[in-house]
């Protein structure tokens, strides 16, 4: 079973990521949104209209997978016979192109393009009708350090007012710049959504200290501190309030523990996702 008793809202006007190890069921629950695959149970209700009726894809742009478009057939070319198919006007080709960085490449033949160019014209193409909605697949697939930027900026300007973004990624970092809330998902549910700060589970104290054995006894003794982790190059990661620092500095020093490095650092979404889907030691 790819998606089982998966639940998720999304909110109008934010950029949601949707995030999961491989074959976890994010593209299959892409594509039932869509209407490109049906579930066997369960629904959902996409701009109040059911998924893949022709209501809701009028007002939805999608880019799953690897964009196919007619190889001999320029970028521009492809997107008019989409405008036509679509019953949008070809006045919105020019201003997709621009606004994906395709214009001076508008005239060359599909089959020429590289595969970061092959995503700029799948995102063209899911912005042509001017969308409420946009889903997106793995948008950034092939594009050099610069082309992300670019399409991580387009994607969070996209991502306000009356527009909704739904970004499926394995790009930790990206969906970090990007997202306003994130759902985990793995074997087919949702396993924990939220903000951004929501998830990381707020600040926690990275501490180097010798003895590091005595300092995790000391610590776990003290009232308010929670976990104690051991981390890489031997520093500790303290689940506590940030503002006592000061307190666990003078009583692990008092004990005669040498203190080499006391400071406040938040978890990153890769290490919250790797904690959450199990693929890494559990943060707590």
């Amino acid at each position: 079973m790819a998606v089982d008793g998966l639940s998720m809202k999304v909110k109008r006007g934010e950029v949601y990521g949707f995030v999961g190890p491989n074959g976890s069921g994010k593209t299959t629950t892409l594509r039932m949104l869509l209407g490109l695959v049906r579930p066997t149970s369960g629904d959902c209700e996409m701009l109040g209209e059911a998924p893949g009726s022709p209501e809701a894809l009028a007002r939805i742009g999608a880019l799953v997978e690897t964009p196919a478009f007619y190889p001999y057939l320029s970028g521009r070319d492809n997107l008019r016979v989409l405008a036509r198919h679509a019953g949008v006007s070809y006045n919105r080709i020019e201003p997709v192109l621009a606004e994906v960085d395709l214009t001076r490449r508008a005239d060359y033949r599909f089959k020429s393009y590289s595969l970061g160019m092959k995503q700029r014209l799948g995102m063209a193409a899911a912005l042509l009708k001017d969308p409420e909605l946009l889903i997106l697949d793995e948008p950034t697939n092939g594009l050099d350090p610069a082309g992300m930027a670019e399409m991580r900026d387009l994607i969070r300007n996209l991502g306000h007012g009356e527009r909704t973004v739904l970004l499926s990624s394995h790009l930790m970092g990206e969906l970090e710049q990007i997202c306003d809330r994130i759902g985990v998902v793995k074997e087919g549910r949702i396993i924990k959504e939220g903000t951004l700060d929501e998830l990381r589970r707020g600040e926690r104290l990275k501490l180097r200290a010798e003895p590091v054995s005595g300092a995790i006894e000391l610590l776990e003794k003290l009232e308010g501190v929670g976990k104690v982790d051991t981390g890489d190059g031997g520093n500790l990661m303290i689940e506590v309030d940030p503002s006592r620092a000061a307190e666990i500095n003078r009583v692990l020093v008092e004990a005669g523990i040498q203190v080499s490095e006391l400071c406040v650092v938040k978890l990153s979404l890769e290490s919250v996702f790797l904690s959450l889907t199990e693929e890494a030691e559990p943060l707590g």
